[in-house]
């Protein structure tokens, strides 16, 4: 349908999936291990095998298409530490990409430069966006072969206690993993065990050139932070990654994300300027926050121990929303679309918030035991915002996994036996498919404005304008099998021919009224 290639993309509508790198598909089995990261660890606390090929695989397969996927977030792809550490949980390895090594290099295990070169390019040929994930806040820890920073760069104590606003931002998240400076302004010397590093690996000269250029253009102190910023900027301008997601938000001074989304700016401006040929859009960069614990319900303000913090101006375009699984198990269908309306269009208006369901960290996940595939599929890419599919909710991997501590158990690899083999897994996929490319071919669904039109049946619309392009469908939930018979005469005049994107059956509008024979309690009705 023509109308649907030319729907703009829009962050704040947009169906974004998130993966760890590690654990998604492993499309380079001679890549699995390196460093000698050989003991064994705790269960699912090792490397897998999932990388940047595997990724990139899936992207041509047409897996994500077939989701309707947008965007992908992926856990950091940069060198982590090499050695493992043991906390009580068996031998953990840095497969989940939180403990850096050396923000200049991509792991091997994940991949090379031209593998994610290779993935963006892949990605953005479909129209898919690419987000990486940003960590300033800290180190990886430290272990016989990963030594600590120098102090002028890390605290390593006192641990957070999150009981105000310095503890917890000037301390280490937890034991043993030292603490980026963020707030000192004071120029440091460059850590002794990446001069050793870069030399060894024939581009010290090269890495500190472009450390001059930054810091004569910009004008920074050359501070922690500024260095960092610039390493993972110059993902943007090398690579063409069209967002980050950040890491641990409100554990840094809230001016540092300012800089970094300035930097950000910058950085797309420049590649958009060196690639004309490959710019996808006039989307600004896009950056979204993990404030842990910000809700919806909060508007713009969260506060942190007794300090009130807008993290959305200046920022952020959006912060993940950590109160959407509380709402979809808490509240009927419209009084969550209306809830999400109504914020997203007075005190939230011109940003967004990422709804998710199941997460990577999040131990008290909307569904744990996968009972209910489809209401998550419905709630999360039917409420307004920007949706987050975590890798496997569309084919409800298992996130109960026995002998795991912890968040491991939300870690599994990805189940592609089951989505080749079992038929219930099947049928979840399909229903992902469906309501996912509605929402990718429809900004409205997420990004519009929110309108019941009856009660019962439940059916509403939703609209959404942005200069020449007007986008209005219908939607209706728990209707009955067989006949059904749906109002849209507020949205659809007489004669106009529908398609209902769900059973794939072409309608005509008679007398404001619309009759839909399937054996499906769910109607997605769009212009034909």
């Amino acid at each position: 349908m023509d109308e649907k290639q030319e729907a703009p993309f829009v962050w704040e509508g947009a169906n974004l999936y998130f993966l760890l790198t590690d654990r998604f598909n492993n499309g380079d089995a001679s890549n699995d291990v390196n460093f000698d990261r050989t003991k064994e660890t705790g269960e699912l606390r090792g490397f897998e095998g999932g990388d940047l090929k595997g990724i990139t695989k899936k992207i041509e397969d047409g897996y994500f298409s077939d989701l309707g996927v947008n965007a992908i977030w992926m856990t950091p792809v940069v060198e982590q530490i090499h050695g493992g550490t043991d906390e009580g949980t068996g031998v953990t390895y840095a497969y989940h990409g939180y403990w850096t090594k050396d923000w200049t290099a991509i792991d091997p295990n994940f991949g090379t430069k031209e593998d994610l070169k290779s993935l963006v390019n892949a990605a953005h040929k479909k129209g898919i966006r690419i987000l990486l994930d940003a960590v300033i806040n800290h180190t990886g820890p430290v272990t016989p072969v990963d030594p600590v920073w120098p102090e002028e760069w890390v605290r390593t104590g006192p641990t957070c206690d999150y009981s105000s606003y310095d503890s917890t931002i000037t301390c280490t998240l937890v034991k043993n993993l030292p603490d980026i400076k963020t707030e000192s302004n004071e120029a440091v010397a460059l850590p002794p065990q990446l001069v050793e590093k870069w030399k060894a690996e024939g581009r010290y000269d090269q890495e500190v050139a472009e450390l001059d250029a930054f810091f004569e253009r910009t004008g920074h102190p050359r501070a922690p932070r500024f260095y960092i910023i610039k390493w993972l900027t110059d993902y943007i301008t090398e690579f063409g990654i069209d967002g980050y997601r950040v890491d641990t938000v409100k554990h840094t001074e809230e001016s540092v994300w300012q800089e970094f989304k300035t930097e950000s700016d910058y950085a797309f401006s420049q590649y958009k300027s060196n690639n004309p040929d490959l710019v996808l859009d006039d989307n600004d960069f896009y950056v979204v926050g993990e404030v842990y614990g910000y809700g919806i319900s909060a508007g713009k303000s969260y506060d942190l121990g007794g300090t009130s913090i807008n993290y959305f101006d200046n920022a952020f375009n959006s912060l993940i929303n950590f109160e959407f699984k509380y709402d979809a198990a808490e509240l009927d269908y419209d009084d969550l679309f209306k809830k999400y309306d109504e914020a997203l269009n007075d005190p939230l208006k011109g940003y967004g918030v990422l709804n998710y369901l199941t997460s990577h960290d999040d131990g008290q996940p909307f569904d744990a035991s996968r009972e209910k595939p489809f209401e998550t599929g419905t709630k999360l890419l039917l409420a307004p915002g920007t949706s987050q599919t975590y890798y496997g909710d569309e084919s409800a991997r298992d996130l109960i996994i026995e002998a795991t501590i912890g968040d491991a158990t939300l870690r599994s690899f990805m189940n592609w036996d089951s989505i080749a083999s079992n038929q219930n897994t099947k049928s979840i996929l399909n229903h992902w498919q469906k309501l996912g490319q509605f929402r990718k071919n429809h900004p409205a669904v997420g990004a519009g404005i929110h309108q019941m039109i009856t009660e019962s049946p439940y059916v509403f619309y939703r609209s959404y304008t942005i200069t020449d392009f007007e986008d209005l469908v219908v939607i209706g939930l728990d209707l009955p099998k067989g006949s059904k018979t749906l109002e849209v005469g507020r949205v659809f005049e007489d004669g106009t021919t529908l398609r209902d994107a769900y059973s794939d059956q072409i309608v005509e509008v008679k007398n404001g009224l619309v009759e839909i024979d399937s054996e499906f309690d769910i109607v997605l009705l769009e212009k034909k």
